[in-house]
């Protein structure tokens, strides 16, 4: 009795298709994982980013309101006319 015949080559044939295909998947799912570890990486160095935006906007409106404040409470009023009335001296 021969070793090599039909059932053994189909056997042999069909082991190897289903190795192959294996091998295949395993690529594939590989492949995807690492689609999105890169996906999530990018994902949150975009929301790093805005955070850092929003944050240095909200530091510059809170430190600019104070600014602002101080900046005009020496100041004074030179050349525009106030139309507010005069008050009524006490008698």
């Amino acid at each position: 009795m021969s070793i090599y015949n039909r059932r053994n080559a189909a056997v042999g044939y069909v082991t190897i298709k289903a190795l192959r295909h294996a091998m295949k998947r395993k690529q594939r799912q590989e492949r995807r994982r690492k689609m999105k570890v890169a996906a999530y990486v990018g994902l949150g160095l975009v929301s790093a980013g805005i955070l850092a935006g929003v944050l240095a906007i909200a530091l510059r409106r809170r430190d600019g309101d104070h600014a602002d404040a101080y900046a005009f409470a020496d100041d004074e009023i030179v050349g525009e006319v106030v139309n507010a009335p005069e008050p009524v001296p006490a008698t």
